[in-house]
């Protein structure tokens, strides 16, 4: 038995639009199903356990939404039901929240403050699924909207708590608006990497790499990566509410770049530790290629610009690449490591920075940094700025994930990814800042 109470009030949403991209969700009798495994949590993102597939048991934790986000193309009313199962007998109450992206230039993408459309249904178990329909919704125009699903009540059977086995399966949107939809309806939730390449001369020799990194939204399972080059990559991550680390990672050589398992990387091909600074972490890691891997815990600062430098010391085929940051309370640099790379022989080459969202769950977080001055140091000892780059993704930005950006801030690069707010940066887009006054001034621990 169903029993519907819709709220009172139709609000409109106001939703810009600047995106062109798309890929084409699947679709069934004109209809647009989201599965519940592709959407995030709220307030609390690890408060969900989202499997590969099947069904989420969101409604365990009191006040935990789900929430989807989407990108519509046109205006137009939706349609929206939604697939649950519940013991039989437990009479569930939902709330779906619908809200559009803010016409307001300020826009950071805080979807919490945004103002939302809201109908409640109430449903009794049965212990098999069963599609709900929720209302109707107006999206006034084109841009990215977020549904919010909610239990408003979960009244249990006498003995049992049955929130735990409530379980949604799928929010489904019917409706002119939906034609051309893009949602990502892929189990892979992380917000596109962003990266941002720096051009050098391939004829001289780097032998330093100097970024600096300012982080202005970071939010848990983010890496901002300062220095990158061919054989690793020195930056800063978020890895729990309470973690924050500094790492730098040298890849082996040959099969190691590729390889999962270093056990099967010949001894020869291996990076050897040859140094570290007072409490480093030092071990080798898999399953991104493989390598020596260093990191420091420490708690920087949103805000706080932090500063690296990686060298590069060629002897004959091999070559030592040292990560070292400055540190903060100290006002001192200091070694994070040292790593002797085999079959090189080269100085820093390929140079980059990226943006990472490591994990999922945090997917629709915005993140964002400012990157720079960025310069380089000759072998001869000279140094030469960077001040233009060019920008680029990984395959998630390609046709999954739009929200992805690069440009020029405050005289420093930014890049941008996640947060579900409209316009995006081509792949190959190429900025250039203003120069800085002069290069650093480095003074090495010996």
């Amino acid at each position: 038995m169903i029993r519907t109470a819709l709220a009172a009030g139709l609000a409109s949403l106001a939703l810009p639009f600047s995106l062109v991209e798309s890929s084409a969700p699947v679709r069934s009798a004109g209809e647009l199903r989201l599965p519940a495994l592709t959407a995030y949590a709220s307030p609390d993102p690890e408060g969900v356990r989202f499997p590969r597939n099947g069904e989420v048991a969101p409604f365990a934790k009191p006040g935990t939404s789900l929430l989807w986000f989407g990108e519509f193309k046109a205006a137009g009313m939706v349609s929206a039901s939604i697939e649950l199962t519940a013991p039989l007998g437990v009479r569930v109450t939902v709330r779906l929240a619908v809200a559009g992206e803010p016409h307001d230039t300020a826009w950071r993408g805080d979807w919490e403050r945004v103002p939302a459309a809201q109908r409640e249904v109430s449903v009794v178990g049965t212990g098999a699924m069963q599609r709900v329909l929720a209302g109707d919704f107006a999206i006034a125009a084109p841009g990215y909207a977020r549904f919010a699903l909610s239990a408003s009540e979960v009244r249990a059977v006498p003995g049992r708590d049955a929130a735990p086995n409530v379980k949604v399966a799928a929010l489904v949107l019917d409706g002119a608006p939906t034609a051309d939809a893009h949602f990502n309806l892929l189990p892979r939730r992380n917000a596109a990497s962003v990266h941002l390449r720096y051009p050098t001369d391939s004829t001289v020799l780097v032998t330093g790499f100097y970024n600096e990194v300012t982080a202005v939204d970071d939010p848990v399972t983010t890496y901002y990566m300062a220095t990158g080059f061919a054989r690793g990559y020195f930056g800063m991550q978020v890895n729990s509410p309470t973690e924050r680390r500094i790492i730098f990672s040298v890849w082996d050589a040959g099969a190691g770049t590729n390889a999962n398992d270093r056990s099967t990387v010949a001894l020869a091909d291996q990076t050897q530790l040859i140094g570290k600074g007072v409490g480093v972490v030092a071990d080798v890691f898999g399953n991104e290629g493989t390598g020596g891997h260093s990191h420091l815990v420490y708690d920087w600062k949103t805000g706080s610009t932090q500063r690296f430098f990686v060298t590069a010391e060629v002897d004959g085929t091999h070559t030592t690449y040292s990560g070292y940051w400055f540190h903060p309370d100290k006002q001192q640099w200091m070694l994070i490591a040292s790593f002797r790379a085999p079959n090189d022989g080269k100085g820093l080459r390929r140079l980059y920075s990226f943006s990472e969202n490591f994990g999922g769950a945090t997917g629709h977080l915005r993140r964002k940094a400012l990157f720079g001055p960025s310069w380089i140091r000759l072998a001869s000892g000279e140094w030469q700025e960077i001040t233009t780059v060019t920008f680029s993704h990984d395959v998630t930005g390609r046709a999954d994930r739009f929200d992805r950006w690069m440009g020029v801030e405050d005289g420093r690069f930014f890049l941008q990814h996640g947060g579900f707010v409209s316009g995006f940066t081509a792949t190959g887009t190429a900025f250039t800042r203003p120069p800085s006054a002069a290069p650093p001034r480095i003074d090495l621990p010996h």
